[in-house]
């Protein structure tokens, strides 16, 4: 009996021991990923974004000279997609980081690079540029999908001709004696 149980408290031990290796490297992979960043720049480098190990945003730069190249839409289009970006390259960092402190041979280390690939996907592709329709749109010239044809161009009608004003004549029986009487008398 004496055999089975220092036996038992052998492999107690061995798992002890096993579970505290585990916790110290798992320890120093948290420890590894906790100062970890990633930053992605635009490719006109006017907007540059840093997340951290969690996929937080950290930091957030626009060049002043985005105000005057692109519409405020573009740029906030631009930070969502430069922040998707960066997060997407957190399961290499952790794959990384993860090679170096814990190995990836265990279960729980395939888990949590699954996992962290689940949360932080790759971003769709970047979409062709579009420009937005301006504020106002200014047409010149007749829709190609119009089916009518033109109108013929309305000339005004003539204008009638001016008559000149009648002029007034005065009452013949005016009481005033300075003027209208003949000046000769």
């Amino acid at each position: 009996m004496p055999d089975s149980v220092d036996a038992s408290d052998e492999m107690i031990d061995n798992w002890t021991k096993r579970l505290e290796e585990n916790a110290a490297r798992y320890q120093a992979l948290a420890d590894r990923m906790q100062g970890q960043t990633v930053t992605e720049r635009s490719k006109d480098g006017l907007v540059t974004v840093t997340v951290d190990a969690r996929g937080l945003l950290k930091n957030l730069v626009i060049a002043e000279s985005a105000a005057g190249a692109k519409r405020m839409a573009e740029v906030s289009a631009q930070v969502m997609q430069l922040v998707q970006r960066a997060q997407a390259r957190i399961p290499e960092l952790l794959q990384q980081a993860m090679t170096e402190t814990t190995g990836t041979g265990d279960q729980a280390a395939v888990e949590i690079v699954r996992e962290a690939q689940s949360t932080f996907p790759q971003p769709p592709p970047e979409p062709e540029p579009t420009f937005p329709e301006p504020d106002r749109v200014r047409r010149f010239l007749p829709d190609d999908n119009d089916e009518q044809p033109p109108a013929a161009p309305r000339t005004p009608p003539p204008a009638p001709p001016q008559q000149q004003p009648p002029r007034r004549r005065r009452p013949a029986d005016d009481d005033d004696d300075d003027f209208g009487g003949p000046i000769l008398s």
